[in-house]
């Protein structure tokens, strides 16, 4: 299977009709549709329906797309590594974390070693901690910030010299605005959307009772969503603090648990993982950084 062929895959994915890819990738389209019939026997799977008007992905179909796009990615990333000068320390460096406050000390990070070598590229890649890791098991990413993940016995990681405060966003018009703290027992009633990853051993712990006590109407891994839900009345967010502005006109109010209950961080990456010559020098100011614990 060729790279070429993966990207006239893709086009066709995008543009849903062979014309429309024919025309982007400048080819004709008896060739475009040969490559495609022949992707589908070497794979002997259907992955394509093509209707009278566009073409759609079957189930294989959107397998393949996010497969073949993965392997575009991390072949787009070795090139550019490769193709980095010896002498002078540019490239990309890709990092994905769930949404923290915490990012702040990466991008603090960043900007430091971006003044002295200034040829780094940054590409943030956000989501919650199994979409992390899968694509730091890919070699997709080069870093990863964990918001209390479980295990981390196939990464080397540096524990985040901060914690990060758990809460509930609010409408500040609602009964619950009116504390200054949320206790477990605050939570019985209400309709609650919450991050999967908060649903955890010590959670539970702080909760003090079983999770299925709890109303929970909604689940989301990226806050802005959810927001939007808790801003139409649909339910109450647990949530980090400083992800979201609730001051002046906002609708919104957010308070914070009791007892206080704070997540843990950690900068995680591959064993055995080969850097670039612009991750080896993120990483090495990064362990200089934390361990002084200067941020």
């Amino acid at each position: 299977m060729e790279l070429r062929v993966l990207r006239y895959f893709l086009a066709v994915a995008r543009e849903q009709s062979i014309s429309g890819a024919a025309e982007s990738l400048h080819i004709t389209q008896p060739t475009l549709s040969r490559q495609l019939m022949e992707l589908e026997e070497e794979l002997g799977k259907r992955l394509f329906i093509r209707g009278s008007r566009k073409i759609t992905l079957t189930e294989d179909g959107i397998l393949f797309r996010k497969r073949a796009t993965e392997i575009l990615d991390l072949v787009e990333k070795t090139e550019a590594e490769l193709h980095a000068p010896d002498d002078i320390i540019t490239g990309d460096i890709y990092i994905g974390g769930g949404e923290t406050d915490a990012m702040r000390l990466i991008a603090r990070i960043a900007s430091d070693l971006r003044k002295k070598p200034p040829g780094i590229r940054y590409h943030l890649y956000s989501g919650n901690g199994d979409n992390v890791t899968e694509r730091l098991d890919k070699g997709l990413l080069d870093f990863g910030v964990l918001i209390e993940y479980g295990d981390l016995k196939k990464y080397n990681h540096i524990h985040l010299p901060v914690e990060d405060t758990w809460g509930l966003l609010m409408p500040k018009d609602c009964p619950l605005a009116k504390n200054d703290v949320i206790t477990p027992e605050d939570l019985s009633d209400v309709p609650l959307i919450t991050s999967s990853q908060s649903i955890g051993n010590d959670f539970l712990a702080w909760l003090g009772k079983e999770i299925n006590t709890l109303n929970i109407v909604s689940t989301y891994n990226l806050i802005y969503n959810a927001s939007l839900m808790v801003d139409e009345g649909f339910g109450y967010a647990l949530c980090l603090d400083k992800l979201l502005n609730t001051s002046g006109d906002s609708r919104l109010c957010f308070r914070p648990l009791s007892p206080r209950y704070e997540a843990k961080l950690d900068l995680v990456w591959k064993k055995y993982q080969v850097f670039s010559k612009a991750a080896e020098k993120f990483l090495e100011l990064a362990k200089k950084e934390f361990s002084a614990g200067k941020l």
